[in-house]
């Protein structure tokens, strides 16, 4: 189990491709391509939602990189699965970046942790699912950089100091403005408005 400090940005992609041939000139090194199920759990009267944290399992599997035909790897019913809480540290984002404590915890045994969960009284109330392509840029030392494709488009996470996620983003050709401290919940539920759609779970 490990405890730290995420300090991160989102950015919306609109033109993958662009983005994926500046990463080339950068030499962004590609480290994979995983896809992920995400099962969120609360409380019945969602009281993890009402004070901004969240509590996450996640479960991963190999994929096919980005601009090729999609294809995942079965899940092993004794694939690993990371738990992750999440809780919102106020006043240290600025409005500009979204600062969390984060509580991992890894096990091999998803089932029980599952049945461990209901018996708290913690029920799954939302999925989704995403395509996370992983790279690392030598020039930044300090800073992860996930490329998510998701049902609802692509967008990119910066993810490390301040600084360094500002420099990046510049770099990219992304100012502040372009910043976005949401969740993929929160971007899911605005995007179902603007839709006209019913939410529910977000996949593919």
């Amino acid at each position: 189990m490990k405890a730290r400090q995420e300090i991160e940005i989102k950015l919306r992609i609109d033109d993958p491709g662009e983005l994926l041939r500046v990463l080339k000139r950068l030499r962004a090194k590609c480290l994979g391509t995983l896809h992920e199920e995400n099962i969120l759990f609360d409380t019945r009267e969602r009281d993890f939602q009402r004070h901004g944290s969240i509590l996450r399992i996640r479960q991963e599997s190999k994929a096919t990189l980005p601009g090729r035909r999609r294809r995942r790897s079965r899940q092993s019913k004794s694939a690993e699965a990371v738990l992750t809480f999440k809780g919102l540290v106020a006043g240290q984002g600025g409005g500009e970046y979204k600062v969390r404590e984060e509580i991992e915890h890894h096990t091999s045994n998803v089932s029980r942790l599952k049945r461990i969960l209901k018996k708290l009284g913690l029920r799954p109330w939302f999925r989704y699912e995403k395509y996370r392509t992983r790279y690392r840029l030598r020039a930044f030392p300090g800073l992860e950089m996930d490329l998510d494709e998701t049902p609802i488009g692509v967008f990119l996470e910066l993810e490390g100091p301040k600084r360094v996620i500002d420099r990046a983003a510049n770099k990219l050709g992304y100012a502040k403005s372009a910043y976005l401290t949401v969740s993929y919940l929160e971007l899911y539920g605005s995007d179902c408005l603007m839709q006209g759609r019913k939410p529910g779970n977000m996949v593919f």
